[in-house]
């Protein structure tokens, strides 16, 4: 039996991230540092395979909020379309106010708690997180093909947009 060689990932990954400025809530410099770190690690490092579009990265996306819909519009480094997704928010909502409510803790507990309640926190904060970034995974099954860590830096993304309803 002959071994499969490697698929060369070294094209299937994000190049540029926006986020759309309509979408985008109000929030505090926590979120903001957030949202700018996720964008910078999610260039330096992801998998990122739109299903069928393999050999045409690497991509830009665009992530926003259109109706009730969350949108990922994927293109090609050179702005030609790949594929616009659009996915319910339903899934999401209930993880995403769970990450804030425990972020909103986290960030409170930063400045007065003991270390052994800050790490609870963010502990709780990381489950909820990672829940989130599962559930993205799943979301996207079929349509992109993205691995644990890519989907945890989207899901941070996603978190910061303004969530409508």
């Amino acid at each position: 039996m002959t071994k499969q060689p490697p698929s060369d990932d070294s094209r299937n990954r994000v190049v540029a991230v926006t986020l759309d400025e309509e979408s985008i809530g109000r929030s505090g410099p926590d979120i903001e540092h957030e949202r700018a770190i996720a964008i910078y690690d999610l260039v330096e490092q992801n998998l990122f395979a739109p299903a069928g579009a393999e050999a045409d990265g690497p991509f830009k996306l665009h992530i926003g909020i259109t109706g009730n819909r969350l949108m990922f519009d994927i293109r090609r480094e050179d702005d030609g379309p790949v594929v616009a997704h659009l996915l319910s928010l339903t899934p999401f909502r209930r993880i995403v106010k769970d990450y804030f409510l425990i972020c909103d803790s986290y960030y409170q507990a930063i400045r007065t708690a003991t270390p052994d309640r800050i790490e609870a926190i963010d502990m709780g904060r990381r489950g909820i997180h990672d829940e989130g970034s599962r559930t993205l995974q799943e979301r996207l099954k079929g349509k992109v093909r993205i691995d644990f860590e890519t989907a945890r830096r989207l899901f941070t993304l996603i978190t910061v947009l303004h969530w409508k309803g």
